[in-house]
């Protein structure tokens, strides 16, 4: 839900400052909030910051809460800075709106509204009911790019759907052989342990496990300089796994299995536990893949498979953003394809992307697109 384009009217200079400050602080829980929202808040007495708080890990203190006891718990007459609108409910802490209003807000400034049905703007309307001015609307589109996951999930029901792919620049993944060790550079390897470290989940299938027999998780080591003590500062927390594993064909011995996390194996025999019913002759297979993460709170995928399971997910549409990794070589007309896709009759029935941002990881290009819809 939007605060609409009349909520982002009439901020001062300041206000942005202090909200671009909240986003700043939320960042810094992107890797281990969810299935939570990642939110950081800012707040203000007489122009001077007494308070300052992000939300760190599920279960834990909301920014809000950590922004008041930062403050010393008494936060009268203060304005309040946080990037999403507070919440109304009882989960597994008291409302943040019930807080704050307690400890005294004078004003409630939100970057957007919380799409999540328990608070849908029932937190900025018992903040207002409670006599506490609220604003909504600053910064919101930058709010919005926080946490892609979280509000999609809320909106759809599904996770936003991250399709990774890296490829050399005639578009092959590897030689006819199946050698592709290592055809991007280490920096985008490094990169891709980053979008790992922000998501919920990695999804991949059986054929690449066996392939490769790749652990599929994060390695603090790897990440991106920076990047790593973000990663760290709460606890490592290592995404799900889910397997897609028609077949059963992975051994338990295989290295997917050896990380501490979750690993959701979707299976043409499921065994009980983590292990849910999939076949891929089914009308709705993949998509159910996707709403039955959503039902087990996974926000974000990143997928990481080969080009069968690659072109299914495109040619469904179901890929909400693919970021490609194109190295400066050349393998030639006999490697093998970056994604299988058929049953194009002409251009106009082909996936058409818009490229949102293109950038360089070492020597390679990194291709950020979202698909074209209407």
């Amino acid at each position: 839900m939007s605060c609409g384009a009349a909520g982002a009217v009439g901020f001062s200079e300041f206000d942005t400052a202090m909200m671009r400050r909240a986003l700043a602080l939320a960042e810094k829980g992107v890797c281990s909030v969810t299935p939570n929202p990642a939110v950081g808040c800012v707040i203000v007495r007489d122009g001077n910051v007494i308070g300052e708080g992000y939300h760190k890990r599920a279960g834990t203190g909301h920014a809000e809460v950590n922004a008041i006891a930062s403050a010393g718990g008494d936060i009268r007459g203060a304005d309040v800075y946080v990037t999403l609108e507070p919440c109304s409910h009882y989960g597994r802490t008291p409302p943040c709106a019930e807080t704050l209003i307690r400890a005294g807000a004078r004003r409630v400034v939100a970057a957007m509204k919380d799409p999540n049905p328990m608070v849908a703007g029932r937190g900025l309307a018992m903040l207002s009911e409670a006599g506490v001015e609220t604003r909504c609307g600053l910064l919101e589109h930058e709010a919005e790019l926080l946490n892609p996951g979280f509000l999609h999930r809320m909106r759809t029901g599904r996770p936003y759907v991250r399709l990774k792919m890296g490829c050399s620049i005639d578009g092959r993944t590897a030689l006819a052989d199946g050698s592709s060790k290592w055809i991007t550079s280490a920096e985008a390897r490094r990169d891709v342990q980053s979008w790992r470290a922000r998501s919920c989940c990695i999804l991949t299938t059986s054929a690449t496990v066996l392939a490769d027999d790749p652990s599929m998780n994060v390695r603090p080591e790897e990440l991106p300089e920076g990047f790593a003590d973000r990663f760290m500062a709460q606890g490592p927390r290592q995404p799900a796994l889910a397997l897609v594993d028609e077949h059963r064909r992975v051994p338990s011995g295989a290295a997917v299995f050896k990380t501490e996390r979750p690993v959701i194996r979707f299976t043409s025999s499921p065994e009980g536990g983590q292990e849910v019913f999939y076949r891929r002759q089914n009308e709705n297979a993949l998509a159910d893949v996707f709403r039955e993460l959503g039902r087990r709170q996974m926000n974000s995928v990143w997928i990481e498979a080969g080009a069968t399971f690659a072109g299914s997910v495109i040619a469904q549409d179901l890929a909400d953003e693919i970021i490609i990794y194109l190295a400066p070589r050349f393998i030639g007309a006999d490697g093998r394809p970056l994604a299988a896709i058929t049953g194009c009759g002409d251009l106009a029935s082909t996936p058409f992307y818009e490229v949102t941002d293109c950038s360089m990881a070492g020597r390679d290009i990194r291709v950020t697109m979202e698909r074209k819809r209407g």
